[in-house]
C-alpha cells in the first residue's frame, strides 16, 4: 500500500474526490426511492456517472502512487462513460415535461462519446491534435447548442414546472461552465507543451465537485421537489 506524504496536495485531490463521488453515488443510489417513477431514470444515470469515476479516481491514484504521473488515458476512460450518461440524464429529465424524439436520443449518445473520444486521439497523438481540438470543441458546441436552443430547452421552457426549470438552469449552467475545463485542459496540453506533474491532474479533480457531484445532486433535488407536486402524487 502506497503512503503518500502530507504534502502531496495531487493524491490529496485524488482522494477526496474519491470519496466525495463514492458518496454521491450512495446518495443518488438512495435518492431513487425518493423520486417519482418517472425520475429513476435521470438519477440512476447520474449515480452510475458517479460510480464510474469512483473506478476512474481510484485507477488514477495507483498510478499515480506508482509512477508519479497519470497518463491521460486515465482521465478520459471515466469521461467516455461518465459524460455521456449525465447528458442523457439531463435527456430523460426534460423527457418528464415533454415528448421528446428519438433521434435527439441517439444524437446526444454518439456526439457525447465522440465529443471524449476525439479529444483522447489527439492527446494520445492517435489524430493531428489541432484537428483533434476543433472536431472536439464542435461537438461540445453541438450539446450546448441543443441544450440551448434544441427540443429540450423549448419543452423545458414550455413546461410550468418550477422545479425542473430551475433544476434544467442550474445544470446546464454546469455543462457550460465546468465542462469549460475539459477542453481547456485539451489545449494546454496538446498546444502549450505542458506536462502534467500533478496541477492539472488536481484541477480535474476539483471540477469533479462541480460537474459530477453537484450534476447528479442537483438532478435529484429537482425530481425530489418535482415529485411532490400535487398532481404527481
Amino acid at each position: 500500500m502506497a503512503v503518500f506524504e502530507t504534502t502531496d496536495l495531487t493524491a490529496a485531490s485524488y482522494s477526496v474526490a474519491l470519496y466525495g463521488l463514492a458518496a454521491t453515488s450512495v446518495l443518488l443510489l438512495l435518492g431513487t426511492a425518493w423520486v417519482g417513477r418517472g425520475w429513476k431514470i435521470a438519477v440512476s444515470l447520474c449515480a452510475v456517472a458517479a460510480l464510474i469515476g469512483v473506478g476512474a479516481l481510484h485507477e488514477a491514484r495507483t498510478a499515480w502512487a506508482t509512477a508519479g504521473n497519470v497518463p491521460i488515458v486515465y482521465h478520459y476512460v471515466g469521461w467516455t462513460i461518465s459524460m455521456p450518461l449525465q447528458i442523457l440524464a439531463l435527456y430523460f429529465m426534460a423527457s418528464q415535461a415533454g415528448r421528446l424524439s428519438v433521434g435527439l436520443f441517439w444524437r446526444l449518445v454518439v456526439v457525447s462519446v465522440l465529443m471524449v473520444f476525439v479529444r483522447y486521439l489527439g492527446e494520445a497523438g492517435f489524430m493531428h491534435a489541432t484537428l483533434a481540438f476543433l472536431i472536439g470543441l464542435v461537438f461540445w458546441l453541438y450539446i450546448l447548442g441543443e441544450l440551448f436552443f434544441g427540443q429540450m430547452d423549448e419543452i423545458i421552457r414550455g413546461s410550468l414546472r418550477e422545479p425542473m426549470q430551475r433544476g434544467y438552469f442550474w445544470l446546464r449552467l454546469i455543462v457550460t461552465v465546468g465542462w469549460a475545463i475539459y477542453p481547456l485542459g485539451n489545449f494546454i496540453t496538446s498546444f502549450g507543451g505542458y506536462v502534467d506533474d500533478g496541477a492539472l491532474s488536481v484541477a480535474y479533480n476539483l471540477a469533479d465537485f462541480l460537474n459530477r457531484m453537484a450534476f447528479g445532486l442537483a438532478i435529484l433535488a429537482t425530481a425530489v421537489l418535482d415529485s411532490e407536486r400535487p398532481d404527481d402524487a
